[in-house]
């Protein structure tokens, strides 16, 4: 992602402030605006050289509709309502995106078993999917391989670049401030507020009512050190790391293709950018520490994935694109865990919000979740 050319060259201001908000992934520029526009002097703190550099610019850029998730989860609830207030803020701000759909394919007899309890899931939530059968699919993607399949037309991909760049335009056109390459390394509770220390070399101890810990991958550690916050309010999260392969020359589809969910994730599928360059992943891997390097030694794994929808890909075109990382607050065979959006309800600590284990579908849901944000508040 390009770098947004705000890297702080003055000191940060000491006079205090409303609201602070750690992180600026999609999630954190997201709280910041609803932060602004509910008439909170707000600053963002980002500890990398450039917003959305973690998990908000390597994932699929998949604006979903809701399928997976159970039933009154923060997850599907707010995957719902964000979806159709990102679909709206990107009419209102002329941000690229498109309904493309997606297929869910069941490869055998045996998957169609699986598409009906995803139905089923899906129709509980409030989202309606079409049933297409193996002849349907056949005319509409005749390089799919599938006795049958889920359409969901609610589907659709996003320009994740111009989003988080339309948020942070809103955040400066309303007197908030974007400060970047500077990580926080400490957030204490006073009597009026928290005091904020934040910087490298030469830190700077700023003072707000509010602290909105929205920083993804290191949401737990900075839960963690806030003095008084109870140990069950800070979980442990769980890194899974998913690489990416992205396909040289076009792909003979035109939707994105999903195989049924596997343990951990929603399976190596296709997704398709703006431009409608091919990308296939994530796979998962569970990771100890934050890495992106490329392991290319999964290769046949994923040639053996695809392979079952998508018979005829010449692995040759597969290159190594990128890897992603997950905060997520189940571990290896562990079950559902929801988005844990913790306010005083939960810690006893007034103006503290902490925001753990947002993985997908985080950026779908981003606007909704600043808005329940707050309300926790």
């Amino acid at each position: 992602m390009t770098a947004i050319n705000r890297v702080a060259t003055d000191p940060v201001a000491t006079d205090p402030v409303d609201a602070i908000v750690i992180g600026a992934g999609v999630v954190g520029l997201a709280c910041a605006r609803a932060l602004l526009r509910s008439g909170r002097e707000t600053i963002v703190v980002e500890a990398t050289p450039w917003i959305g550099s973690a998990a908000s610019s390597r994932n699929s850029e998949v604006i979903h509709a809701g399928i997976y998730y159970p039933e009154g989860s923060l997850k599907a609830r707010l995957c719902i309502a964000g979806r159709e207030a990102l679909l709206a803020y990107c009419a209102e701000r002329r941000i690229e995106h498109r309904l493309l759909g997606k297929l869910i394919v069941a490869a055998d007899q045996q998957g169609i078993d699986g598409l009906g309890s995803l139905d089923a899931q899906a129709a509980r939530n409030g989202v309606e999917l079409q049933w297409l059968s193996g002849a349907a699919l056949h005319k509409q993607e005749p390089a799919l391989r599938a006795v049958a399949a889920l359409h969901s037309p609610g589907t659709g991909i996003i320009d994740s670049h111009a989003y988080m760049v339309a948020l942070s335009s809103d955040i400066e056109a309303a007197g908030g401030s974007i400060v970047l390459a500077t990580p926080v390394t400490a957030v204490t509770p006073m009597a009026s507020g928290f005091e904020v220390v934040a910087g490298g070399a030469m830190p700077t101890c700023i003072e707000s009512a509010v602290v909105i810990n929205a920083s993804g991958l290191a949401a737990h550690r900075i839960a963690a050190a806030i003095p008084g916050l109870p140990a069950r309010a800070a979980p442990l999260q769980r890194f899974a790391r998913g690489r990416y392969y992205s396909y040289s020359g076009r792909v003979p589809f035109r939707k994105l293709i999903y195989p049924l969910p596997e343990e951990g994730g929603l399976g190596i599928h296709l997704s398709l950018d703006l431009a409608g360059r091919a990308r296939f992943g994530p796979d998962l891997v569970w990771v100890d520490e934050e890495d992106y390097s490329f392991d290319d030694s999964a290769r046949e794994c994923f040639v053996a994935a695809i392979r079952r929808y998508y018979p005829d890909l010449d692995s040759g075109r597969l290159k190594p694109d990128q890897c992603g990382i997950r905060a997520r607050l189940a571990g290896p065979g562990e079950a559902f865990a929801d988005f844990r959006i913790d306010g005083p309800e939960v810690h006893g600590i007034r103006g503290l919000v902490n925001l753990l284990g947002i993985e997908s579908p985080g950026l779908t849901a981003s606007l909704a979740i600043a808005d329940e944000v707050l309300r926790r508040l």
